[in-house]
């Protein structure tokens, strides 16, 4: 099928009225991150100033995420045991989860897309600790908001998605294909666009920017196999899928990038769908109907 370039410039539909505002909370968190003079007293107070954010977080680090034996209860002892990297990177998305709005488009499901990004987040780092990549709650974090900039796309462009995706449902390829096809650019470049405008970390937007480039990473070896967890992840069946039409793909480059077997993917699985399970509460998410398990035994 042929497909004639949109000339729909990703700038103009991102344009500053159609972009949300961080919470000053997560602004200043993140403002924090950039500097290597401040501890984790600096870092508390702009948590502790947010009540909401405050509860979330000590909910976050009491989770089986990270297995403590004992209760933590301050801010600061959280921040002393698991870093700030991780506390920041958690009140990011949490941040990001209460701006993005609910485009109301079609079947859409907002809590869906929260859903697949929570798994995809947890397979991304769980797989990058098993390959000892450097600073694993970023692959985290890049995992969580690669999709962000979807529902702002669905709420901006809501009969040119309104055709993706009755084609990606006919002839299951990857939405980011379809998009290239029609626009000459995908949501993976929209979210790095979002995540720059906000001043996010480098790091996150390479992550974010990379995820749907999956096959370049793989070839680049163990330089870019953080950047090839999170796009692994994102090849990871959705909720509201029934059949995952891109396992072969997934199972190839998971083995490419492990040197594991289906056994200890399975395994892998396991482990993430047992996570997700307690996770996905914590953040008022329901627990996905389908185990990622269930999928690789069908």
């Amino acid at each position: 099928m042929t497909t004639t370039i949109d000339t729909t410039s990703l700038e103009n539909v991102f344009h500053s009225d159609v972009l949300p505002a961080l919470p000053h909370s997560a602004i200043a968190l993140l403002q924090l991150s950039q500097r290597d003079d401040v501890g984790p007293a600096e870092f508390a107070k702009p948590i502790e100033a947010d009540p909401g954010l405050m509860g979330q977080v000590l909910k976050f680090v009491n989770s089986s995420y990270f297995g403590f034996s004992r209760e933590i209860m301050s801010v600061q002892q959280s921040l002393t045991l698991v870093g700030s990297r991780a506390i920041t990177n958690f009140a990011l998305w949490n941040a990001v989860f209460s701006v993005i709005p609910n485009p109301k488009f079609g079947p859409f499901d907002l809590k869906s897309l929260w859903q697949d990004s929570l798994r995809r987040a947890i397979f991304a780092r769980k797989l990058g600790k098993r390959l000892r990549v450097d600073n694993a709650e970023d692959l985290f974090a890049g995992a969580l908001l690669q999709d962000m900039a979807i529902p702002l796309l669905l709420k901006e462009l809501p009969e040119k998605y309104q055709i993706l995706v009755e084609r990606r449902a006919f002839e299951g390829r990857r939405l980011s294909g379809l998009e290239q096809e029609m626009f000459g650019w995908d949501h993976a470049d929209a979210a790095a666009l979002l995540a720059s405008r906000w001043s996010l970390p480098s790091e996150f937007v390479k992550l974010i920017q990379q995820h749907t480039q999956i096959e370049d990473l793989l070839g680049q070896g163990p330089a870019a196999y953080g950047s090839a967890c999170v796009a692994l992840a994102s090849l990871l069946p959705s909720c509201c899928d029934q059949n995952w039409s891109e396992q072969a793909e997934f199972v190839n480059g998971f083995k490419q990038l492990s040197n594991s077997n289906d056994t200890e993917l399975g395994g892998l699985f396991d482990e993430v769908d047992e996570s997700t399970a307690e996770f996905a509460p914590l953040l008022k998410l329901p627990i996905p109907a389908r185990s990622l398990f269930g999928y690789l035994e069908d």
